[in-house]
């Protein structure tokens, strides 16, 4: 599966699988409770009215009303002590509240009790076989005993007496038979005192009629409807319709994050065969947008690295030609000199050579170093006076037409002093390749500066050579980058000396310019960082 969309699909799949396990044991949950509800409706209003009925009755007339109801109903009914029941606590405490419980024991079938009195404790029991029919002929046969014992004009009050007190699950009225609605084959069944059962108009419901002897009234009860549990194929049908809408989205939304991510697979095997200038289309702000971003990033430093190795073993090469081509010119001079003193001379010129290799070695193991990452900085206090005047006692004296000297000095500190956080080693070597850069150049004279705030410090070089060009400052910190190559090779000098400045000064947080001296009309160098690392 190495489609996202298929892994993504999978897991919902998995997800609604598991979803619908859950559905079908809560459907299953539902039904039951819902039928509960439906039975215990049913069977509410008829046993409170037959637990009415016996509640004064002594022993003896309750055995005999109880035998004529189940002859008559067909509903096997007895009276039983509550703790010998076998109900547990839930159960008892929904009838102690004046519930009736309904406990179904068949697929019609359903054991309906009723408490008669809370002080008795005693449980009216009904086994009901056709909970539908054979509640609805008992409810008829106990109404109609309680209403002909009223005259027959108050005999529709009674009845919504009834109702309300016994919260019957169903609907009861009186009607006269000419409105029931009735053929005539089931008004002829009523007149002869029968219990007719008719559908409903849309066939879904039940309705129970039964007349009332010596009254124009037919009592009528319904609509009775059937409990229809949900059937578990709908959540089926539910889950396949909604997984195919769940797959079609996310096959909408996944497949131009695969594409852009194939674009990017793309892109990385073009650039691990050679192809450096391969790049993403990088659009959008989400997440596959910033990894294009960030591949182009990478690719794009990638690409800027090596082209900055080669262009410095092209000039590592081009640097090592010249001082090699001496010395093996120097060797061959050296087996034909005629005497001691042309040797000699020789000699000194392969011994500048291999100083001049030596150098180049050391300026580039000082840049690799730095180029390859922070090194481990001891950040000291330095005086940056102290610091100039010991660079200016080193080098001054190599070329003694130059005068170096140290400038205007400006400092927060009360005492004038310049302290500082640095790394003195590294700013010492960045330091000496300023002056050592500015003498080069320079006519006659070489100024150094320094000034130190609260937060930021600076060191300026000054010298009244001929400046550089202002095209030129953005890549004068370029390794191996010299403008004028026969003065530079003239002068010493191999083009490293900025760059390395450039890197000491990164790593102190601060950075290195370039700039036009308006004192002595040359090129003037800064070295600007923080004052306190950390800051």
């Amino acid at each position: 599966m190495n489609s996202i969309f298929l892994r993504i699909y999978g897991g919902m799949l998995a997800a609604l699988v598991l979803v619908a396990l859950l559905g079908v044991g809560a459907l299953h949950l539902v039904n039951e409770v819902r039928g509960d509800q439906y039975r215990e409706g049913l069977a509410r209003g008829t046993f409170r009215l037959m637990a009415d009925n016996l509640a004064p009755m002594n022993t003896v007339e309750r055995k005999r009303a109880l035998a004529v109801w189940s002859r008559l109903l067909g509903i096997p009914l007895k009276l039983q002590r509550l703790e010998q029941a076998g109900l547990d606590s839930g159960a008892r405490n929904r009838l102690q509240r004046g519930q009736i419980l309904v406990q179904q024991t068949g697929p019609h079938a359903a054991r309906v009790y009723g408490l008669l009195s809370e002080d008795e404790a005693l449980l009216l029991t009904g086994e009901i076989q056709q909970i539908s029919e054979q509640l609805a002929r008992a409810t008829n046969y106990l109404l109609i005993d309680e209403l002909v014992r009223h005259p027959v004009d108050e005999q529709p009050r009674r009845l919504a007496e009834l109702k309300a007190a016994k919260q019957f699950g169903f609907d009861l009225r009186l009607v006269r038979l000419r409105d029931a609605g009735l053929d005539l084959d089931q008004r002829r069944r009523i007149d002869e005192g029968d219990t007719v059962m008719a559908l409903g108009k849309g066939g879904d419901s039940i309705h129970v009629f039964s007349g009332i002897v010596d009254t124009p009234w037919v009592l009528e009860i319904g609509p009775l409807y059937q409990m229809n549990p949900y059937p578990p194929q709908l959540l089926v049908l539910i889950g396949a319709l909604g997984l195919s809408l769940i797959g079609l989205i996310v096959y909408l939304l996944v497949r131009s994050l695969e594409q852009r991510l194939r674009g990017l697979e793309a892109a990385a095997t073009r650039i691990a065969s050679g192809r450096l200038d391969a790049r993403v289309p990088a659009r959008g702000a989400d997440s596959v947008g910033r990894l294009a971003s960030s591949f182009n990033a990478m690719a794009e430093h990638l690409q800027g690295s090596l082209n900055t190795q080669r262009e410095l073993v092209r000039a590592v090469s081009h640097e090592l030609r010249t001082p090699v081509a001496r010395l093996r010119f120097g060797l061959e001079m050296i087996a034909d000199a005629p005497d001691e003193t042309a040797r000699r001379k020789y000699m000194d010129g392969m011994d500048s050579d291999i100083q001049d290799l030596d150098k180049l070695v050391d300026e580039m193991l000082t840049y690799a170093r730095l180029e390859q990452g922070s090194p481990a900085l001891s950040f000291q206090r330095v005086e940056l006076q102290a610091l100039i005047d010991q660079v200016i006692e080193e080098l001054a004296p190599l070329r003694g037409g130059v005068r170096v000297e140290r400038g205007a000095t400006l400092s927060v500190a009360e005492d004038g002093a310049c302290w500082v956080e640095a790394e003195p080693r590294y700013l010492h070597r960045a330091l000496q390749n300023l002056v050592s850069n500015a003498m080069r150049y320079a006519e006659a004279r070489v100024l150094i500066s320094c000034q130190v705030g609260h937060r930021r410090c600076r060191i300026d070089v000054e010298d009244d050579g001929p400046g550089v060009p202002e095209e030129a400052w953005e890549r004068l910190f370029s390794p191996f980058l010299r403008l004028d190559d026969s003065r530079t090779r003239a002068s010493g000098g191999h083009g490293l000396g900025l760059s390395i400045v450039r890197r000491i000064i990164y790593w102190h947080g601060g950075r290195a310019q370039i700039g036009r001296s308006e004192g002595l009309g040359g090129a003037r160098f800064s070295l600007v960082w923080p004052r306190r690392q950390g800051e």
